[in-house]
């Protein structure tokens, strides 16, 4: 078999495969034996009739199909080792020549991956960035451990009021008719927390236990649900319960409860350990995608559209299984939006099309540092798994496939070659 690339332009291949004509006789063989018993000639059997009996009543195109599907891998595959191509998706084909006795040329059309011309990836300069503790943060994170540790006290002498937790059942209607969605039994709702329509929790407020009566509101004009935007509605509601947060003094006596320490100041200067430590690895991610950006900016590669409607569909898929964690879904996302598919995946175009270069620049810059990972890399990335689905490393290893190793091992490079990139940048001061 022979083959020549006859044009390898914008990420496309065009390469011309000759398939000897000893070999396509092979094929047809090969076809033959598979749809023999398929065919029905008057005189014969099914599935008895010789070969050229077959071609002379059918045709000798009736055998074509199968033929090239069983000769083609090959060449195609032995075409690719030979250019050194990598495909990015299945290619197009075009029979240029084809019949017995004849060597069978193809014409494969592919897109390919394409070449990634860098630029500038060392010594490039990266803005400082700082993010200090303030006081408020360490307020703030003492009043969530406030809430968190707070008692949840009945009340019941008096009407709700603004930051009582009130238990509500309740049924919306809109002209005298209930709508979808807009009824629930033994609702927990925290007034003031802006959860509902609003002026919905504002009307809750100066009633008791146990009374019935009605909340007048108007949907948003910006509102999710497209037959409710702008709409008047009246809620039916009962009130069940109220009760009320009791929050904990700040003294020694609350961080002995919450923590280790002794003492609030000690359990405040811990609290501003660890936020900072948290805003220097904060910072420092900063850094780094500002560092890739620079890079990807730097370099330059043409990309088949196929490799960006491939990202693009992992973005849909992503965004599906993220909505229905929130009890929705793509199309009830889309019927909410007014959006299309075709309005979304436009909308998702440059970002694919951004996160396809940042792959390809990355993957370039590895290969050619020579960055790869270690067998002791793969088993922490491995044994790092197990612990988060709380399984064990051997059982996780027999589940792994060859293919899903070397995924793990691609990220390992993937990551390494930023901290790459990063670690041979030049960090600058605002100064500066």
């Amino acid at each position: 078999m022979s083959s020549n690339l006859k044009k390898l332009e914008k990420s496309v291949a065009t390469i011309e495969l000759n398939i000897p004509k000893e070999k396509f006789e092979e094929g047809l063989n090969y076809s033959y034996k598979k749809n023999v018993g398929k065919f029905n000639i008057p005189g014969f059997r099914r599935g008895k009739a010789p070969r050229i009996i077959v071609e002379r009543y059918y045709g000798e195109g009736v055998l074509y199909e199968d033929a090239i599907e069983h000769v083609f891998p090959d060449a195609y595959q032995e075409a690719l080792d030979s250019f050194k191509i990598e495909p990015v998706d299945s290619p197009n084909i075009d029979i240029i020549q084809i019949g017995k006795g004849k060597d069978l040329i193809i014409e494969a059309v592919v897109p390919v991956l394409p070449d990634v011309e860098l630029g500038q990836y060392k010594g490039i300069e990266v803005k400082k960035v700082e993010y200090n503790v303030k006081d408020e943060d360490v307020t703030n994170r003492l009043e969530q451990m406030r809430e968190k540790n707070a008692r949840v006290i009945p009340v019941e002498d008096r009407a709700a009021q603004m930051g009582d937790i009130v238990d509500i059942s309740f049924e919306g209607f809109i002209d005298g008719v209930p709508f979808e969605g807009g009824k629930s039994d033994n609702y927990s709702l925290e007034l003031g927390s802006k959860t509902f329509i609003p002026g919905f929790e504002e009307q809750i407020v100066g009633h008791n236990v146990n009374d019935e009566f009605d909340v007048n509101v108007k949907f948003p004009e910006d509102y999710r649900v497209e037959n409710l935007k702008g709409k008047d509605a009246v809620f039916k509601v009962k009130l069940n319960s109220i009760k009320y947060k009791e929050l904990p003094e700040l003294n020694d006596d609350f961080a002995k409860d919450v923590s280790e320490f002794d003492t609030l100041d000690e359990l405040k200067d811990s609290i501003k350990k660890e936020i900072q430590e948290q805003y220097n690895k904060n910072a420092e991610n900063e850094m780094k995608d500002n560092a890739v950006k620079t890079v990807v900016e730097n370099a330059k590669v043409e990309i088949p559209e196929v490799m960006i409607d491939r990202q693009i569909d992992i973005s849909l898929r992503d965004l599906d299984y993220n909505l229905r964690y929130q009890g929705l879904n793509l199309d009830k996302y889309l019927e909410i939006t007014g959006k299309s598919k075709d309005d979304l995946r436009k909308e998702m175009h440059d970002d694919a099309a951004l996160r396809v270069k940042t792959q390809l620049v990355i993957d370039k810059i590895g290969k050619n540092e020579n960055i790869e990972a270690t067998d002791e890399e793969v088993e922490n990335r491995i044994s790092e798994m197990a612990k988060n689905y709380n399984i064990s490393v051997e059982d996780l290893k027999k589940e792994l496939n060859e293919n899903q190793i070397n995924n793990i091992k691609e990220d390992i490079v993937y990551f390494k070659t930023i901290d790459f990139i990063f670690d041979n940048s030049k960090i600058i001061s605002k100064e500066e």
